[in-house]
């Protein structure tokens, strides 16, 4: 056999590595039991892929992101196999990893029930024993149409490749059954015994793990219904969740973060803290705020106004319809017309219910000539806007159908368009720290050149915005993740993504670079050379959706919230009906302080009414006895559960009034 080179790619180095003609990628990488794949030429590759002269190969760990894709991959694969043997009538639909697991639709006659659940785990967990290879083999459309005669959604997918289509939907469900639309090459797995029998097979891109038993721990999670295709005109099908991870101590965290996450579930504990609901009669995704709800929501909006202020924002106000001809100019029809309600007519006109802010904004600032004098421009509102999303997806308070923006957009001139960026990227992480969440990265979203009309605008305006956007993210010291593709019609964006306290991440604040509307609205000012020249608009959201980013706050605080956002900060308990009124004088002083007080003088017993406390999560309770009536005191006791006796009343109030100042968790 004749030597060739192949250049191993480490982290921080790259190795010339001597190999003969036919070695395989795991040759390079047998003494590394954390490798699963390898990375070819940029491509991820089985370990049994064969290596070419000159190949730059870089192994794929199983805890990596791509080695976690390869493990759930290949778990949903060994999934299909166990419930075809336990119900051969189920035809399979795809299966692709999704985030902290995996999912594989199946047509069958009766849906599935837990006790199935049960039963495919086990066999899983015989197919992982025995240490099935998979094997990838290069076959033909009219071949394997012929192999699979007996599954139609293969197929169907078989056909969209050959259709060489290019829509979102038809990649898409290529993508989730490893199959790439428009692509020369087809390819199945087999999962092959150490017999040399083919046990099952499937229409697959892969890459997988060399053998079953390098599966080191999964879990099968639930069903749901699925329509084929996400088509609600297709056939529902039964989708099986499930989780797989490099270790059994990663499973058991993972496990144990799903039952922190659903203690903290906020549509639970906004229902028992009495803080909003979502009825019916209103329809799905439109939400209700309660008092105590609405004194969050108030306190949130109270301190966003001023911070705008603050920061040299202008507030104004806008109408919740408009005729959509407004839309067809900002160019948001026919790009959003999705996600927009359907319009109503009017004096022969149609109106729409408003999905954005910015486009009324332009009005305003199209209203009067103006001036570089007056730049940066900056407006701001609580915006209501609507949105038509699907059923399917509407959750809670963190996706909904009617939602307030504390919506701000900056006219600027091209050279103050960094300085604006890096503004409000500093307004927006200091108001993120304000609010408890101070663990965050940011997100870059660009146009997708394969897409072009999907955004409008020249390759130089889009160049200028994604470079200003980058520096300016670059310059925080922050760490910056791409997302290709993710850009606004209009233009790029960076969203703060922000972890909360157990570790998920929500994307919270954005900014947004847009050269396209000032000019769709014609938007001018004189400048110093006294010719007209247009402005760069910047959209900014700090909350993006006060509903949005109070439902995140209820989960990481587990509803516990901090003093300043507490709807009740002081929980007055009177161990008697003779200390009531003594209770009642203390609240009404901190009252006029601007604190919000709370007595219980109800018929429950002392012990019960501080259980009440405790579980409405309130942070402070004041005691009241004999004692504490002729010393002027009570007895001070926090949320953890310490208590301070015999605290004179002056003193309680300080430690209230000092820890809602403090904007501090206690």
């Amino acid at each position: 056999m004749s030597d060739m080179r192949v250049v191993l790619v480490h982290a921080d180095d790259r190795q010339d590595r001597m190999t003969t003609t036919g070695t395989k990628a795991w040759e390079l990488f047998a003494e590394d039991p954390s490798v699963i794949a390898a990375r070819v030429n940029g491509e991820l590759r089985d370990l049994s892929h064969e290596l070419a002269d000159g190949d730059e190969v870089e192994g794929v760990a199983i805890d990596s992101p791509d080695g976690l894709d390869v493990l759930r991959h290949s778990t949903a694969h060994v999934m299909a196999q166990a419930v075809q043997e336990l119900f051969p009538e189920a035809k399979l639909g795809i299966g692709p990893p999704v985030t902290d697991g995996f999912y594989y639709d199946f047509d069958v006659e009766t849906p599935f029930v837990p006790e199935d659940l049960d039963k495919i785990e086990s066999r899983m967990r015989k197919i992982v024993k025995e240490g099935q290879k998979f094997s990838r083999r290069v076959t033909t459309d009219h071949d394997a149409i012929a192999e699979l005669k007996d599954e139609p959604y293969k197929i169907e997918l078989i056909g969209l490749k050959g259709s060489g289509k290019s829509d979102d939907a038809a990649q898409e469900i290529a993508e989730g059954a490893s199959v790439e639309v428009g692509a020369g090459e087809l390819t199945i797995y087999d999962n092959i015994r150490r017999n040399g029998d083919v046990a099952w097979s499937d229409l697959c891109r892969g890459p997988h793990l060399p053998t079953t038993k390098r599966i080191p721990a999964f879990k099968l999670m639930r069903t749901a219904a699925a329509y084929w295709r996400g088509d609600e005109k297709n056939k529902q099908l039964q989708r099986v969740y499930g989780t797989a991870w490099p270790s059994k101590e990663d499973l058991e965290a993972h496990l144990h973060r799903i039952e922190e996450a659903e203690r903290r579930d906020h549509r639970k504990l906004g229902r028992e803290l009495d803080l909003f609901s979502f009825p019916d009669e209103l329809g799905s995704g439109l939400p209700v705020f309660h008092p105590r709800g609405g004194v969050i929501k108030r306190e949130m909006e109270d301190y966003v106004r001023r911070r705008h202020i603050e920061e040299g924002f202008e507030y104004v106000g806008t109408p919740h319809i408009s005729k959509d001809g407004l839309f067809h100019t900002s160019g948001h029809l026919p790009y959003y017309a999705d996600t927009m309600f359907p319009p109503m007519e009017l004096e022969g006109a149609k109106y729409q219910l408003k999905a954005m802010n910015c486009p009324m904004h332009n009005l305003i600032y199209a209203s009067r000539g103006r001036s570089y004098r007056e730049l940066p421009l900056r407006l701001f509102e609580f915006g209501h806007v609507y949105r038509y999303e699907k059923s399917g997806v509407v959750h809670g308070l963190t996706r909904v159908r009617g939602f307030a923006q504390d919506d701000s957009h900056s006219y600027v001139t091209p050279e103050q368009a960094p300085g604006e960026i890096k503004h409000l990227l500093d307004f927006v992480l200091g108001l993120l720290r304000d609010f408890g969440l101070d663990d965050f990265y940011l997100e870059m979203s660009t146009r997708d050149d394969s897409k072009p009309d999907k955004f409008i605008g020249s390759d130089e305006q889009w160049e200028t915005a994604t470079r200003v956007l980058r520096e300016v993210c670059e310059e925080s010291g922050l760490e910056l993740v791409p997302d290709p593709g993710g850009a606004a019609f209009y233009g790029p964006k960076v969203s703060v993504q922000a972890r909360d306290a157990i570790g998920r991440t929500w994307q919270m604040s954005t900014i947004q670079y847009d050269f396209n509307q000032p000019h769709r609205f014609g938007l001018e000012y004189n400048g110093a050379d006294g010719q007209k020249h247009e402005p760069v608009m910047i959209h900014s959201a700090k909350f993006g959706s006060i509903e949005r980013f109070l439902g995140v706050l209820v989960e990481h605080y587990a509803g516990a919230f901090p003093p300043w956002l507490a709807p009740v900060q002081v929980q007055a308990i009177p161990i008697a009906e003779r200390h009531e009124d003594y209770l009642w004088d203390v609240a009404k002083r901190m009252r006029k302080e601007g604190l919000r007080v709370d007595v219980d003088d109800s018929t429950d017993r002392m012990q019960k009414k501080i259980r009440n406390a405790q579980l409405q999560k309130v942070p402070f309770m004041m005691i009241a006895g004999d004692d504490d009536l002729a010393a002027g005191a009570v007895s001070f006791r926090y949320r953890d559960g310490r208590q301070d006796n015999g605290v004179p009343i002056e003193e309680a109030i300080a430690r209230v009034r000092e820890a809602v100042a403090a904007r501090t968790q206690v």
